[in-house]
């Protein structure tokens, strides 16, 4: 029989096909005990199935709550369609039996002969074939029935009768168990507990089946059910699933019947301790009815809650009983317990704010106030979500439109730029404007619509409007929305690359006086770093000093955008990876996204590449759910370096193509310079100087730092090696001069390092090797492995030309060793053909993979290891790109391999490339 419905069953379907095929050869009885919603009906309504096939017959019955004082009520579900079968019963039984079941009047017969005439018939009917008797809900199951029910399961050895009952753990019968076999249903795994999910509802977004597998504790139906209650856009995870999920009928049913049971005071302790979220103190649920415990103790027989020893907090026993008690009470009820519950919280302002809220049905500015500023302390702590919700909530307390406008405006910026609510704010704006007709006038509304702009990449509209609200408001705006309000015209200055949006922030902040100090800090570091000066790094190192002691994952991105561009960002990976956890240790929301990019970026810099990959596949994957152009672009940038310096050109050209798609249409004038990084990055691997010369040089023109051009600093190096090798000497020497007189080697070590090997560069003899030293002798250059193989790789290629060979084959051999390690392909095949001029080779235990190839196969092999097509290999090697793909088609074997993205990994990577000619 198949059963597909039994996801993770398999030890219990197996137990009960053998005792169906045992009870109906030797007669036996089985007992099936598990939590509501567990599965036991199911499990039942399966035997039943499968005794059917085997030729058993199957009576059912089931408990019924309202039938419990009803005699022999169960008895009659089971027996009554046996009515010809009893007419052949002894006069005794037949008329004990059709007075127990109401089907004649007479004297009430006695309990033993009952259950005898019940077993007559049951074995009359065994002698034709087997007998499967079922009944579920035993708890419900009338007194007069669970005798001879239990009398029947004593009594079943040596017949072809079976009996099989299911059972709530936890709640008693009338039925006497005694020497009954049990078989204990548990709750589903997490893992079979996804599957059953998926089976039923394969749309789920991934964040949505966690949610529901956790809420579910293994519970089957509530597994299949829940998910009936969510609209398609929780469904898919584009909306937020509520605190309390909905349960709808039927899993209420299965969890408030005990709900409803307990005394009505219990019920208040129930509620108070569901609608608290922490948990409710026991002290506290004792206290506010009458001072006394006794009406806890209703609640805990019932094993609805628990005391959690560690927190001394009551607990519910399944959370789902917590969404059900909250159902079944009245709005009035729940008002009423967020009312004692706020006055039992005064010492926690957020709880006490979140439960005045609840307990509040009209207007009251005096509540709005205390949830608004709730909402606000909550952002800090990193809970963007939780903050719309609270400033949503002020919003609908607020007693006046104009108060009412400005929190959901305020909404409407937080959700955007921090929860990445980026669909929701033209919504709330647009109730902002019906709530006040001027509230598009106010710098909330326009801060978050710019916010929007921005996010689609309209900076020109966005600026103009923000900028325009800036100058209008005239202190009507509060010190953070001033706040937030100019560091939105920041981002916008950076992004949109123009110098007179520049020169607006400039001329907005030096009209406002009350700036924070990172606000100022990143001003001057985004705007011009080249040209920052030591007081400002300085308060920069105190600002990113502090770090550790804050919560705020703005404010930590705030700092981290500030350090990028003066070579701090390492120093921020601590904090940033606080943010990238997420505030509940997933990765969850725009801020955590932002720090796994910069993270991206930074372990990229500091030569580590395998957690740089990590870090832009957890960004890629929240942006798959909640799609954000501007951080999408972003991750692409971050994915872009990783392929550049790793040699997919194809996937770095790919890349860079989608950033210049969506970025240069809309005007993003600083996209153009992640591009040229990535894409310069990429034409050095393959010392294509030439094109790496001149996307260094859109990003810097050689001589001169710009203002308003941050990433000339993270070229300095690429710069003048592109223009030195390229054959533009005069080029590399100006920029080498440029970088002396800003004096951009005190900005951080990094500089300091790049830029005494862009020095070396450019010298001659002793004056070069003598560079080279100082740049090697930086102190913590190690931190940078990347940087600091690429000089090792210069120095032994300078030696190299003087015919110094013993000394370069040291500088080159530990340029390989750490290309090699970090898979840096390209730069390793340059270190290996620069080793091989020197007349050495390093011969590597897996060079016998390749024994088997022709030179020109080995030749080929390693251009498509690059990632070249079959037709840029025949360009390189003067051949047709058919004739690369019948060697390629000979190469594949005799590397072990099946297909061309087999060719890294089935070459030694100590394998040279050929020499570009």
């Amino acid at each position: 029989m198949s059963t597909p419905r039994l996801v993770g069953r398999d030890g219990a379907y197996g137990r009960v096909t053998r005792f169906v095929g045992h009870s109906s050869a030797h007669g036996a009885a089985l007992l099936v005990v598990g939590d509501p919603g567990i599965g036991k009906s199911l499990l039942l309504e399966v035997a039943s199935d499968l005794a059917t096939e085997m030729g058993t017959r199957v009576l059912r019955a089931e408990g019924v709550e309202f039938e419990t004082s009803v005699s022999h009520a169960v008895l009659n579900q089971l027996l009554v369609p046996l009515t010809e079968d009893l007419q052949r019963l002894s006069a005794l039984h037949r008329s004990a039996l059709t007075v127990a079941l109401g089907l004649e009047d007479g004297p009430t017969p006695d309990r033993l002969v009952v259950a005898n005439a019940a077993l007559a018939v049951l074995q009359r009917l065994a002698h034709h074939r087997p007998v499967l008797v079922i009944v579920d809900d035993l708890p419900w199951v009338d007194r007069a029935s669970a005798f001879v029910l239990g009398f029947l399961a004593r009594r079943l050895a040596g017949t072809h009768i079976g009996f099989l009952a299911g059972q709530r753990s936890g709640e008693e019968s009338f039925l006497e168990r005694a020497g009954m076999d049990t078989l204990d249903l548990e709750p589903l795994d997490d893992q079979d507990a996804s599957t059953l999910l998926l089976s039923r509802f394969p749309s789920l977004a991934a964040p949505v089946v966690d949610r529901l597998v956790t809420e579910s504790q293994g519970v089957p139906l509530a597994l299949l059910e829940l998910p009936r209650e969510l609209n398609d856009r929780q469904q898919s995870s584009f909306e937020d699933l509520p605190a309390l999920l909905p349960l709808g009928r039927h899993l209420q049913s299965v969890f408030a019947t005990r709900v409803r049971a307990l005394p009505q005071q219990s019920r208040q302790i129930l509620l108070m301790a569901a609608l608290e979220t922490g948990g409710l103190p026991r002290a506290f649920a004792c206290s506010p009815i009458d001072d006394r415990e006794d009406h806890l103790a209703p609640a805990e027989r019932a094993e609805l809650l628990r005391l959690d020893p560690a927190t001394r907090r009551l607990c519910f026993t399944h959370p789902l009983i917590r969404s059900a008690v909250v159902e079944i009470a009245t709005s009035g009820e729940r008002r009423a317990a967020h009312q004692r519950l706020a006055d039992l919280l005064g010492a926690q302002p957020d709880a006490r704010a979140r439960h005045l809220g609840e307990a509040t049905s009209e207007p009251d500015e005096e509540v709005a106030s205390l949830i608004e500023a709730s909402a606000y302390r909550i952002l800090h702590r990193g809970d963007a979500r939780e903050a719309v919700v609270g400033l949503l909530r002020a919003a609908d307390l607020s007693p006046t439109g104009t108060s009412q406008a400005r929190r959901l405006a305020e909404a409407a910026y937080v959700g955007a730029d921090s929860a990445g609510a980026i669909q929701d704010v033209s919504t709330l704006l647009e109730r902002a404007r019906r709530a006040d007709p001027d509230a598009n006038d106010s710098l909330s509304a326009a801060t978050a619509a710019a916010y929007v702009l921005l996010s689609e990449g309209d900076t020109k509209t966005a600026h103009r409007l923000l900028t325009s609200a800036i100058t209008s408001t005239e202190g009507r705006a509060s010190e953070h929305v001033l706040e937030e309000a100019h560091h939105t015209l920041l981002m916008l200055s950076f992004f949109g690359a123009l110098p007179h949006y520049w020169e607006a922030l400039q001329s907005a902040l030096d009209t406002w006086s009350g700036a924070s100090p990172i606000l100022e800090i990143s001003a001057e570091t985004l705007a011009d770093p080249a040209r920052s000066t030591p007081l400002q790094r300085e308060r920069l190192d105190s600002a990113i000093t502090a770090l550790h002691m804050e919560n705020d994952p703005n404010q930590i991105s705030r700092v981290a955008i500030a350090a990028i561009w003066v070579d701090r960002l390492d120093d921020c990976r601590m904090a940033l990876g606080r943010v990238a956890r997420g505030t509940s240790g997933t990765d969850d929301g725009v801020p955590a996204v932002r720090a796994q990019l910069m993270l991206a970026v930074s372990e990229f810099m500091s030569g580590r590449w395998d957690e740089s990959e990590e870090m832009t596949r957890r960004a890629n994957a929240h942006l798959e759910r909640e799609p954000s152009p501007m951080l999408l672009w972003t991750a692409w940038h971050a994915e872009a370096l990783l392929a550049a310096g790793r040699g997919d050109v194809a996937r770095c050209a790919e890349l860079c193509d989608r950033m210049r798609q969506w970025a240069l249409p809309r005007g993003l004038g600083v996209v153009k310079r992640y591009v040229a990084q990535a894409a310069g990055l990429c034409a050095t691997g393959l010392r294509d100087f030439d094109t790496a010369y001149r996307l260094y040089a859109s990003i810097s023109a050689p001589g001169s730092f710009a203002p308003n051009e941050p990433f000339a600093l993270w070229v300095v190096m690429d710069l003048v090696e592109a223009a030195e090798r390229s054959g533009r000497h005069a080029a590399a020497l100006a920029h080498v001069e440029a970088a002396r007189r800003a004096g951009i080697s005190y900005i951080s070590p990094r500089l300091a390092l790049l830029c005494e090997a862009s020095e070396a560069m450019v010298s001659e003899g002793v004056s070069a090797a003598a560079a080279f030293e100082r740049a090697l002798m930086t102190p913590g250059a190690d931190r940078w492995p990347f940087d600091l193989a690429r000089i090792e790789l210069a120095y032994g290629e300078h030696l190299r030309r003087q015919r110094h060979s013993t000394r370069a084959r040291v500088h080159l051999q530990t340029a390989l060793d750490v290309f090699t390690a970090m898979g840096a392909t390209p730069w390793m095949h340059r270190a290996q053909s620069e080793l091989r001029a020197t007349s050495q080779t390093r011969q590597s235990p897996d060079s016998a993979s390749t024994s088997a190839l022709t030179p020109q196969e080995l030749e080929i092999a390693l251009l498509g290891a690059t990632g070249l097509t079959n037709r840029q290999i025949g360009e390189r090697l003067y051949i047709s790109p058919r004739t690369v793909g019948a060697h390629l088609y000979r190469i594949f074997p005799k590397l072990g391999i099946e297909t061309r993205a087999g060719l890294r990994d089935g070459l030694p990577h100590h394998q040279d490339p050929p020499v570009a000619s």
